[in-house]
């Protein structure tokens, strides 16, 4: 348990100037310039300091000429502003920590001031973390690919939790966050991510509060890697599958479809994205038992997801209906050759785009993020009213 420091409180003012200024000509005496103060914020002495707006130093009536911010041993950084009267930590202040600071301004004439003290960050009732990030670090992902945060309370603050959450490419990238639910959001590129691009993801929320009482106390980082462009279009009514890398035909592949012959048993179309792949997948009818028409529960090999609504690219044995008809529960099935070529060549996040069906797929079904228009994307971010209006 760790004992709290007592509180140490240090302001100290220290002003050099000699003698008084001379009088003007005809008794008038020249008025005195003035001196400059230094302040701090968080004030010194504070045992609950609010961690959220983190720390400013300030100077009056001249410019701050040194300024060291320390948490325990770790130095702080932070910015001077264009004026170099302001000093601004670059983050919000760990919760529970003791901070020591000086700070140095001097006046146009020379005189200086100087002002040091320690305070210590309030302790919160509660703290919140990440609870996963998709994709997992270091891994190489397709061009399509989201960002996904899950938390582990709910985000009640969720303006300044976005705000603490920083994306970097190697190659300049335009994207935004949206919210879906309390406690996860997604990020996603305006456009597709560039292939061979480094994306790293830094999470600063430590000192950043989530809900009342409820505050971070852990920062988060992790990096990925973008492969190649393998984008797969399937048309339900040719019944054909056309994948493309870098632009290029890599493959076709004759496919039979959802039967459509009720709404779960017709293939979504829409903008999907590869999720995950198993050998093999065990698929059970959704909705019936044992007994039941229809009713089946079957291992099936070289499936890669494509939703949460059961649908996968997968291998099967029934060269009679692939390209030619649809007879498949919704998924999309290929040739077992072609199948395991697909099945091995996917990243999680390639695109497939699936035309010819009436049944669309929700932007909320599996990763059907790019269901959403650009402009209905940025809708969902928590800062998208502090965008200027011509932004919007």
């Amino acid at each position: 348990m760790r004992r709290a420091a007592a509180p140490l409180t240090i302001l100290l003012l220290v002003f050099s100037m000699t003698g008084c200024p001379p009088a003007a000509p005809g008794g008038d005496r020249t008025p005195e310039a003035a001196r400059p103060t230094v302040r701090i914020d968080p004030q010194p002495g504070s045992e609950r300091a609010p961690t959220g707006r983190g720390l400013t130093v300030q100077a009056s009536a001249g410019t701050l000429t040194g300024v060291a911010v320390y948490a325990g041993d770790t130095p702080v950084p932070g910015r001077l502003d264009a004026t170099r009267t302001v000093w601004r930590s670059e983050r919000p202040l760990d919760p529970g920590q003791h901070y020591s600071v000086s700070a140095t301004a001097t006046g146009a004439d020379g005189t200086s001031a100087s002002a040091a003290g320690r305070f210590r960050t309030l302790t919160p009732k509660q703290t919140f973390q990440i609870a996963s990030v998709t994709p997992e670090p270091g891994e190489t992902v397709g061009v399509g690919m989201p960002i996904i945060v899950d938390f582990d309370v709910p985000v009640r603050e969720k303006a300044a939790v976005e705000r603490a959450l920083e994306v970097r490419t190697g190659t300049p990238v335009e994207g935004a966050w949206h919210w879906a639910g309390d406690t996860r959001v997604i990020y996603r590129p305006r456009h597709h991510w560039p292939a061979g691009t480094q994306v790293g993801l830094t999470a600063h929320l430590s000192g950043v509060r989530a809900a009342k009482g409820v505050y971070g106390t852990a920062d988060r980082v992790v990096r990925f890697a973008v492969g190649r462009e393998q984008i797969s279009t399937v048309d339900t009514r040719t019944h054909q599958m056309v994948v493309r890398r870098d632009g290029e035909i890599v493959q076709r592949m004759a496919i039979s479809a959802g039967m459509a012959t009720t709404r779960e048993y017709t293939t979504t179309s829409g903008y999907h994205l590869t999720m995950d792949k198993a050998n093999p997948v065990r698929m059970v009818s959704p909705n019936r038992s044992e007994g039941d028409p229809g009713y089946y529960d079957v291992m099936i090999g070289h499936a890669v997801r494509i939703s949460n609504s059961g649908e996968y690219i997968h291998a099967k044995d029934n060269l009679w209906a692939q390209g030619r008809t649809n007879v498949s529960h919704g998924c999309v099935n290929a040739r077992p050759d072609q199948a395991e070529w697909f099945y091995e060549t996917s990243l999680r996040g390639d695109p497939v785009i699936i035309r010819g069906t009436d049944r669309e797929l929700e932007w909320d079904n599996g990763w059907g993020y790019w269901q959403l228009s650009w402009d209905d994307w940025r809708k969902g971010s928590a800062l998208y009213l502090d965008l200027p209006a011509n932004l919007r």
